[in-house]
């Protein structure tokens, strides 16, 4: 009987195991930036720049050129890179501790600038990696380690700040919680690539992300919860397009 393959990774992939927790979305995420730079034929034109944070190993799993950022200064290291090498395509992957705290200046100041960059934004409205802290992101009344009794005060809102710069390119939120929210993803990152490739400008995809170890939950669980609580503070969609 003869088999038939019907799915491989990504040639945008490196065979790797991740580090990711058993639930983590952003094995997923990687996989939808792996499918985008291969279909666009980008792939060995790219150079991909990695945060501080939970996905600082991206460097080991994305089959392209990838640097390194000190913590927040992905934007500024890849606005030198992109200058330097005009003629490559440029994207930083981020998480919220990463950008929205940190590196909150960086991320501002490239998009002011309207640098021809690609920033793939993951929000999971925690820190992951150093021990679930309160980000900028975590959601009124949250309960993390340094706000036991919830959080008190309304998160910033990148996707919503970043679009009120009118140069700016292209700005849209996702989610990877089930397959059709996958597959609006993969469509705004495509898009997203695309017009970096035209020389529209800055653009940026936010995707909200789980983070079942340090919100306490299963990974079915940590699903929903983004459905139920992260979708209604970030509502998602288009909040800017050039065209």
């Amino acid at each position: 009987m003869s088999e038939t393959l019907v799915y491989t990774r990504s040639k945008g992939l490196t065979d790797v195991p991740t580090h990711y927790c058993p639930g983590c979305t952003h094995g997923i995420i990687h996989k939808l930036v792996a499918e985008v730079l291969v279909e666009l034929g980008v792939l060995g034109d790219t150079i991909g720049v990695a945060p501080v944070g939970c996905s600082v190993f991206a460097y080991e799993y994305f089959a392209c050129d990838m640097q390194e950022a000190a913590h927040g200064r992905a934007p500024a290291v890849a606005t030198g890179i992109k200058r330097a090498l005009p003629e490559s395509i440029v994207f930083t992957y981020q998480g919220d501790g990463d950008l929205a705290a940190i590196g909150t200046a960086e991320i501002i100041h490239a998009a002011m600038r309207n640098e021809n960059i690609t920033t793939i934004f993951v929000n999971n409205a925690i820190y992951g990696m150093t021990g679930g802290q309160m980000a900028p992101t975590s959601l009124p009344s949250q309960v993390t380690t340094t706000s036991p009794d919830g959080r008190q005060g309304y998160p910033i809102k990148m996707s919503e700040m970043i679009a009120t710069m009118d140069q700016v390119a292209y700005i849209e939120r996702v989610t990877v919680v089930d397959s059709p929210s996958i597959a609006k993803a993969k469509r705004a990152i495509k898009k997203a690539f695309q017009y970096q490739i035209d020389q529209k400008g800055f653009t940026m995809i936010e995707v909200l992300s789980t983070c079942p170890t340090n919100w306490g939950m299963t990974a079915i669980e940590s699903l929903q919860w983004v459905k139920d609580n992260m979708v209604p503070m970030y509502p998602l969609g288009v909040y800017k397009d050039v065209d």
